[in-house]
C-alpha cells in the first residue's frame, strides 16, 4: 500500500480517536480534496478580542463546555476528508497502473469511476464508487444537517481500507 494511503488511513484513525498529532501531509492531502465552501464553513469562530484573557484555544473564553462537541463534529468530518483522500488517491494509482488516457487521470473521478470498470472487478468498482459517495455526503457540511457519526466513520474506514486493498492488489 501507498505510504501516503497508509498516512492518510492513520491520520483518520488519531482523528477518529481524537488523540496524537496529525501529520501535516495528510491534513494538507485532505484540504486538497475538500471544497473550499465546505471546508470554511467548519471552522470554530475566534472569540471576541474584547477581553484581555481572549486565547484561542481550548483555555480561552471559548472553554471545555463548548469546544468538545465541536472538536467531536469536526474530528469526524476530518476524517471523513482523510478517507476520501486515500480512496480518490488509491482510485488514481489504478487508473495510472492501468494506464488511463491522461484525460480520465486528470478528469473528474465519476469518469474515472467508469474507466475503473475495464480495470478491477464490477463489484470492487461498485464498493469504491458507494463508499465515495457516502464519503462526499460526510464530507459537505449543510446547516440543516448533522454531521457523520463516529460510528458512520468507523463503517466507512473498514470499507475504504477493504476497497484500497482490493484496488491496490
Amino acid at each position: 500500500m501507498n505510504p501516503t494511503i497508509s498516512e492518510l488511513l492513520d491520520t483518520a484513525d488519531r482523528l477518529l480517536k481524537g488523540t496524537g498529532a496529525v501529520s501535516a501531509v495528510a491534513v494538507a492531502s485532505a484540504a486538497g480534496a475538500a471544497v473550499a465552501g465546505s471546508a470554511a464553513s467548519s471552522v470554530v469562530p475566534a472569540p471576541p478580542a474584547s477581553s484581555s484573557s481572549a486565547v484561542s484555544g481550548p483555555t480561552g473564553p471559548v472553554g471545555p463546555a463548548v469546544l468538545p462537541d465541536a472538536t467531536a463534529a469536526s474530528r469526524c468530518r476530518g476524517a471523513a476528508f482523510a478517507l476520501r483522500a486515500a480512496l480518490e488517491t488509491a482510485v488514481a494509482e489504478c487508473l495510472a497502473a492501468h494506464a488511463a488516457p491522461r484525460a480520465i487521470r486528470d478528469g473528474s473521478l465519476r469518469s474515472g469511476f467508469l474507466w475503473l470498470r475495464g480495470c478491477a472487478e464490477a463489484g470492487t468498482v461498485r464498493r469504491a464508487r458507494s463508499v465515495w459517495t457516502l464519503l462526499c455526503l460526510g464530507c459537505h457540511y449543510h446547516q440543516y444537517e448533522i454531521g457523520p457519526t463516529a460510528d458512520q466513520i468507523r463503517a466507512w474506514h473498514t470499507e475504504v481500507v477493504a476497497t484500497v486493498r482490493l484496488l491496490t492488489d
